[in-house]
């Protein structure tokens, strides 16, 4: 029988903040919002367009979290009809780099499993 290793890693907080950020951005959509808006404000219809396939109300559900938990700011203009545009919170600019990462390990896995 081979013996158990125990684990030199120590266990995540009660509270870990790995668990907490990929949940959030393995929410649908989350993370192609942020892609987007990485490139500067977009209005509601401008990240309708695109995000092909996400509905008006997935949009509207991702969006009002997003701005709830202050990752995305939400900015009235004053027009006529009134416009809202949607940006990047200084917190969620730092999200970008790490869905860069992703993006990379993934272009990697792909060729993989091309190969495989």
């Amino acid at each position: 029988m081979v013996p158990r290793r125990k684990s030199k890693v120590s266990p995540p907080p009660p509270s870990c903040p790995l668990k907490l950020c990929m949940s959030f951005l393995g929410g649908a959509w989350t993370p192609n919002i942020i892609w987007y808006l990485s490139g500067g404000p977009r209005r509601f219809t401008e990240l309708k367009n695109d995000l092909v396939g996400i509905s008006a109300k997935m949009l509207t559900q991702r969006l009002r979290h997003l701005v709830e938990i202050g990752v995305v700011d939400r900015h009235e203009q004053p027009t006529s009809p009134p416009t809202v545009e949607y940006s990047l919170t200084e917190i969620g600019c730092e999200l970008k780099p790490a869905i860069e990462a992703i993006v990379r390990v993934g272009e990697k896995l792909k060729r993989l499993e091309k190969q495989g």
